[in-house]
């Protein structure tokens, strides 16, 4: 049996004990968190057994736990984690993972020669009908990569313990709170990282009249963002987030040399279609007006619980449990967090300045 402590019990938080739930062999027996009404939330979902505390540092030095989940708000993470990673204990960190490049260096720096594994959480790649869409990618299907397009059209941010997420000095910005999940996607599709970020996008529709202790809410609510990577790839990121009435709010898109696929959520499909040519491409065969697409609905009847990310959650944790229990490394690598936010970072950076941004300007040498 894993011991699973779990540090921050706002909605993931009890969304992380609710996969683990699902989950043999695995266990929550603690959780830590400041604000009393999460702490009730989390009891009434797992029951008086669970030990309660109200600073992490009492949990880490408990001896209840083996393993240690951290979901609070994105400020917080790098005083955390420096606790945290003192102790020999297995590591799950919520995206993202730090909201600064310094901290991001720090809490890697931090992590070195330990026993305790430390998985970075960013589970979009799970999600079964993207994983599905990796798979063809990376097995060729659409030849060379040239083109990948992220669509997300949804809701605004949902509400938060204290509002912390309305401000862009707390999360990093809404282009690394929300889409550092999408620049690693990208990264990881394309096998490569980026030079240089495009974007655009403003504060246009949401809580343009919200302000907590006279300090006004400055997310961002929509953009365009276009990274480009040294093979010539490029991926575009299209966020909008006055958008819920959306019924595929995320749409992936990767075109390359000889193909494309798709994948929506949550519709759960994916389209798939192969070019048609001959001679190198310089004689068609295929009428255009006539696509051949192989469309289908993409499931794994392995998840046992869905959750908020269509089961990629649970199979995350599935993943991350047994990589503990196997002496693996992480699929997912505190590397690849500070890259993701890096990106986040340079588009919001690209927007504030109205400028290209190069991914040199944000990450120090020998990270680029």
């Amino acid at each position: 049996m894993l011991r699973y402590g779990i540090i921050g019990m706002g909605a993931m938080g009890r969304e992380h004990a609710e996969n683990l739930s699902f989950i043999e062999g695995a266990s929550v027996t603690a959780i830590s968190d400041p604000d009393s009404t999460s702490r009730d939330l989390a009891t009434k979902q797992l029951g008086e057994s669970v030990k309660v505390f109200t600073d992490h540092r009492e949990l880490l030095d408990s001896g209840l736990v083996d393993v240690v989940i951290i979901a609070t708000p994105n400020f917080t993470h790098v005083d955390i984690l420096e606790d945290v990673l003192k102790t020999s204990l297995h590591v799950f960190i919520e995206k993202p993972l730090c909201t600064t490049i310094d901290d991001c260096l720090k809490v890697i720096e931090w992590s070195k020669n330990r026993s305790g594994l430390v998985w970075m959480g960013l589970e979009y790649r799970y999600m079964p009908p993207v994983a599905e869409l990796i798979s063809i990618v990376h097995g060729g299907g659409v030849g060379q990569v040239q083109q990948v397009s992220i669509r997300e059209h949804r809701e605004p941010f949902y509400p938060k313990v204290g509002n912390w997420n309305r401000f862009t000095s707390k999360t990093g910005g809404t282009l690394v709170e929300k889409c550092c999940h999408y620049f690693n996607l990208m990264d990881h599709i394309a096998k490569e990282r980026p030079t240089r970020v495009f974007a655009s996008g403003g504060q246009r529709v949401n809580y343009l009249d919200e302000s907590y202790e006279g300090v006004k809410a400055d997310m961002l609510d929509s953009a365009y963002v276009i990274l480009e990577y040294p093979s010539g790839t490029r991926a575009m990121l299209d966020l909008c987030m006055f958008a819920e009435n959306t019924v595929d709010k995320e749409h992936i898109s990767v075109t390359g040399s000889e193909g494309k696929v798709e994948s929506f959520l949550p519709s759960l499909e994916l389209r798939y279609g192969k070019r048609s040519a001959v001679g190198n491409f310089k004689q068609w065969s295929h009428d255009a007006s006539k696509p051949k697409v192989e469309s289908r609905k993409v499931w794994d009847e392995s998840i046992k619980y869905n959750g908020f990310h269509y089961g990629a959650s649970y199979l995350e944790h599935l993943k991350f449990f047994n990589a503990i229990k196997s002496g693996k490394g992480p699929d997912v690598s505190l590397e690849d967090g500070l890259r993701s936010v890096a990106s986040g970072l340079a588009s919001q950076m690209s927007i504030a300045q109205g400028r290209p941004v190069a991914m040199s300007e944000v990450l120090p040498a020998g990270w680029n």
